[in-house]
Parts: structure tokens; sequence; C-alpha cells
């Protein structure tokens, strides 16, 4: 049978009409598209949450890292005065110390040579230290210099070493900066503690001091929070009889009074004296170890102070002296190592 043009043309025109009227039926007609909408919208948030704890983790992944920075330059600065001179054990003398400072936050370390030049040995030592430092240099006045033959008491060692540093300060330093001075001899033990302590100083703080002076331990006597004496025995009667690791300074302090320094010509015993006397009175000492009662203990949880390595002494045990515990300790002569003994 012959489909007829005209025929298949009005059924495609019909169809047409027919589609084309439906299609605009449908525009009219509400659409439901919550479940896809739901869908994006929880895709989305689910971005945004996974972003967000992204972000939160690189926050503190940089307070991780930068937070110890921060708290340790808000604190105020310990600057370490050590004089050194050359000898056999000079090096490691240095070492061991620089070891104890690196754990120190906002530490900066003041190193004096007793010599006309800066000497190749300390400058590589300090530039391999990791530490803040400053290295200077001032020779002691050949009539002032002991002799190989004198015993190490008979002069003062270190007197204008460690008056160039307090000069470096003043003219360094500015009077609103915080800080505290403290003169760490190459030659003593410090513990952690002593710095956490020292931090607060507001004009001059003291604690007890071992193996010094002829004694397992020598210490400021105090009462009702104030230093009144002093447990020593050499010279008791001296303005401040206290070991050079027995205090420490604060900057303002030192800053202020711009005339205070060490005398090169102080009697034997009395160089301490020669500056504290001008910067504070016995009742201004601010005792710290628990009112001067810590001299030394073990490690870890346990407190330690300082301990003035005194040459001849070869063994120690352990003591009391009434509720104060303290430490003695080895030395391997010609070394300067040492080993705690219980």
């Amino acid at each position: 049978m012959k489909v007829k043009l005209k025929n298949v043309f009005v059924i495609y025109f019909l169809v047409s009409v027919i589609g084309l009227m439906y299609a605009l039926l449908q525009l009219g007609q509400p659409c439901d598209c919550s479940q896809h909408l739901r869908s994006a919208s929880d895709l989305m948030h689910g971005k945004d949450k996974k972003i967000s704890q992204l972000l939160s983790e690189v926050k503190r992944l940089q307070a991780r890292g930068k937070g110890p920075e921060l708290e340790g330059q808000a604190l105020p600065v310990i600057y370490a005065i050590t004089p050194t001179y050359a000898r056999l054990v000079q090096k490691a003398e240095l070492v061991r110390i620089s070891q104890t400072f690196l754990h120190v936050k906002n530490f900066h370390w003041i190193v004096v040579e007793d010599s006309p030049v800066k000497t190749q040995l300390v400058s590589e030592l300090l530039a391999q230290s990791g530490l803040r430092f400053t290295h200077l240099h001032t020779e002691t006045p050949k009539e002032h210099k002991l002799k190989e033959s004198d015993p190490n008491w008979l002069k003062p060692r270190g007197v204008e070493q460690r008056n160039l540093a307090l000069q470096w300060l003043r003219e360094n330093r500015e009077l609103s900066e915080e800080g505290v001075v403290y003169f760490a001899d190459d030659d003593n033990t410090y513990s952690l503690r002593l710095f956490d302590e020292i931090r607060s100083t507001k004009r001059v703080s003291v604690w007890p001091v071992g193996l010094v002076g002829g004694l397992r331990f020598e210490r400021p006597l105090v009462e009702k929070g104030r230093v009144v004496a002093f447990y020593t025995a050499w010279k008791p009667n001296r303005p401040f009889p206290m070991d050079m690791a027995g205090f420490a300074i604060a900057l303002q302090l030192l800053l202020a009074n711009r005339k205070a320094r060490f005398d090169l010509l102080a009697e034997r015993g009395y160089l301490e004296s020669s500056l504290l006397q001008s910067l504070v009175s016995i009742e201004e000492l601010e005792p710290r170890a628990d009112n001067c009662t810590k001299v030394r203990r073990g490690t870890g949880s346990q407190d330690s102070w300082v301990l003035s390595m005194v040459l001849g002494v070869q063994c120690v045990e352990w003591v009391r002296a009434g509720d104060q515990d303290s430490w003695v300790l080895s030395m391997l002569l010609g070394v300067g190592n040492v080993k705690f003994c219980l």
C-alpha cells in the first residue's frame, strides 16, 4: 500500500504539536530536585569541613614550631660572662659548659679571653657552639698575672675580663632592657635549674654553692625570707662572703650603676665584695633554692645547683648537713671531667 507524502507530513506535524504542548505544560510544574540539591550540599559541606581541618592542622604545626621560640624571646635574657685563659684543659672546659648552655632559653654567652688577641681555638669553638655569643679579649697586666710557681689563690684571675664584659653590656644594652648577668667560670658545673631560678632576679639573687672555700658547701643563711648571714669558713666577716658562682645580678641594676666593677687590687677573697657592695646590701639579697636550703642533689626530678670544682679534691661521698643534702664529686685531675657518686 502506498503511503501518501501528505499523510506522513500530517502525522509528523501532529506528533510535533503534541510534544510541544506537553513540554509547555511541564514548564509550569514544580520539580522535586531536593535529593540532588541535598547531595550537592552535603558534598560542599564535607569539603569545607576537610579544608577547615587542614587549616587547623597547619596552624597547630606552625604553633608547635614557633611556640618555644616565641616563648624564649619573651623571657629576660641571661648573660653568662665567662673569663678564660689558655691552658691544657681550656677547650674541654668550654665545650663542657657550652653543652649545658645550649639547653638554656634566651641565653647570651659573653666569653672574654685573657689574651692580647682572639685565639683561633676559642673563635672556632664559639662559632660551632650553636649559641648566641660575644667574643672579647683583654690581657691581664703582667704585674697582676699569676706565675707558674704561684698558688692559684695568690692573685685574683679574670678581673679585667669580667670588667670588659660589664663595659660591653653598658655600651650595647639599654636601661629599659630586661636581663640577668651571671659570672659563669669555665671550671664549674652548672644545673639547668639554676638558670630557671635566676631569670626572675630583681636586684641580686643568691644560692648555695658546693665544694668551695674548703667546705662541702657554702650558703647564705636565711630567716623569714631574708639573708642574715653566711655559712662559710673563709673570712666570714667579708662584706659578701660568697663565691663568684653563687650570685646573679639584674642587668638594669648594673646599667644604672655604671661605675660598679671588680677591683683588680682587691684583697684575697674580697673580689666578689668589691662589686656587690656598690650594688646592694645584704638585706636586699634575694635567696633562691628554697631559701638557700638546697645545695646539691642528684638528677631527674631532684634539685641540683652549682658545683665549684676544687683542685685537689679526688674523692667525695654522700654527706648530710642538717636538712641540706650535699653531693660532692670525683674529679679526674688534669682533665676536669667529673662524675657523681652515691
